[in-house]
């Protein structure tokens, strides 16, 4: 029997992409409770990004009248359908079993769809019964995760051994789609692949940095992009670094991998203090017209890794390492706003409180600033001490 291809209407993905837009839900979950492949749920979510503003644009008034009307209505449905499962949900405390139990196939009135959103059960979860595979690759994907941070130039055979040898019967081909699902690659010297070869969409900048004495702060910023996990699926983190002080700017995190939220960091970064020079590595989101364009109008140099330099932007991957050994490993991430909470508390720990040993044990945002705190008030901060290396192509002591 052949399987139908499923229609759904216009409400169905406002409602699924407003839920993508609000991202306080990863992409696997979203997936599950509205059985929609996560590529399609992006899919709607860039078309309600790209048609806003043509909701606001100008033309005839009997069309923009009907769109906002149109609009105020979906918006007032989906309002009082989360006014309605809110209320349901908090007065029918119930676990997975009870809701499945309470759940009836084939009841005259309220179909079995409607069923599981009013008890807020996705039907995925109604007809899933096995999830021990599910559960075991994320127990993995933790443990890859741990031991890339350790040893990031494995590859998938040296981390396939490894695993094996902790008792875990796993093959190649496992290990790597689990790499490829986080987003993590061996560090080695590439030759021709990826954003590497000839014939490529998007303008590449030259490496701007080389034999470059950084002295100050606002010389140089660079930022990247690292996998968060949680307990069930990932977000994204973007960071932006100032290189002379390693203080953290700011940051963002987004539930896909799109260049927009990486734009939006940047140009919150860009009201706040101006580098001379803009270091990257060569990611789509980082070669995206938005960001170079942004960085073009604000008369920022681009600057943007070699090809298989693993070192040209080596600051930024330390700091990835100090986030997830002292925030994220320790916390169990339940939900998209665990993630912004927790970052939340430690950047600021970051920028402000925890001493830099490269930085002569001064925190970040005492170099970034020029002021320290010494017996509970402020001074100015006094030099560095000479064994700080000056040259970041001398600094082999992260």
């Amino acid at each position: 029997m052949e399987n139908k291809r499923r229609k759904f209407n216009g409400s169905f993905k406002a409602k699924v992409a407003l839920a993508a837009v609000k991202e306080d839900r990863t992409m696997g979950e979203l997936a599950s409770e509205f059985e929609v492949h996560a590529n399609q749920i992006s899919k709607w979510k860039r078309q309600l990004l790209d048609g806003v503003p043509r909701i606001f644009s100008e033309g005839r008034r009997e069309d923009r009248r009907q769109q906002e009307a149109l609009t105020d209505r979906l918006y007032q449905q989906i309002g009082q359908l989360k006014v309605e499962l809110d209320w349901l949900k908090k007065n029918l405390v119930l676990t997975l079993e009870e809701k499945r139990a309470v759940v009836e196939p084939m009841h005259p009135e309220i179909s079995l769809r409607r069923q599981c959103e009013l008890l807020g059960l996705s039907r995925s979860s109604l007809y899933y019964r096995c999830g021990a595979d599910d559960r075991y690759n994320e127990h993995l994907m933790r443990l890859l995760d741990e031991q890339y941070l350790r040893t990031p130039f494995y590859g998938v055979h040296r981390m396939t051994h490894w695993l094996r040898r902790q008792g875990h019967a796993v093959n190649k081909k496992r290990v790597r789609r689990l790499l490829r699902a986080m987003g993590l690659e061996a560090i080695y010297p590439r030759r021709k692949q990826g954003l590497s070869q000839a014939g490529r969409q998007h303008k590449v900048y030259p490496y701007l940095l080389r034999d470059l004495e950084i002295t100050r702060p606002d010389q140089v910023g660079a930022a990247d992009i690292t996998y968060i996990r949680m307990a069930r699926g990932w977000v994204y983190l973007m960071a932006l670094l100032d290189w002379f002080s390693r203080y953290v700017i700011t940051w963002e995190i987004s539930i896909t991998l799109e260049a927009d939220f990486c734009v939006t960091a940047l140009q919150r970064a860009l009201t706040l203090r101006r580098p001379e020079i803009f270091n990257t590595d060569q990611g789509s989101q980082f070669t995206s017209d938005g960001w170079t364009d942004t960085l073009r109008d604000a008369q920022v140099a681009i600057s943007m890794d070699g090809r298989g330099r693993v070192f040209d932007n080596i600051f930024i991957e330390r700091l990835w390492r100090s986030v997830k050994v002292e925030e994220v490993y320790l916390h169990d991430y339940q939900t998209v706003r665990d993630v912004r909470e927790g970052l939340g508390w430690y950047f600021p720990f970051y920028n402000g409180e925890r001493p830099h040993q490269a930085l002569g044990d001064c925190t970040p945002a005492e170099v970034y600033t020029g002021v320290e705190r010494r017996g509970g008030s402020l001074a100015p901060l006094r030099s560095l001490p000479p064994r700080i290396p000056r040259r970041w192509v001398h600094l082999r002591n992260l």
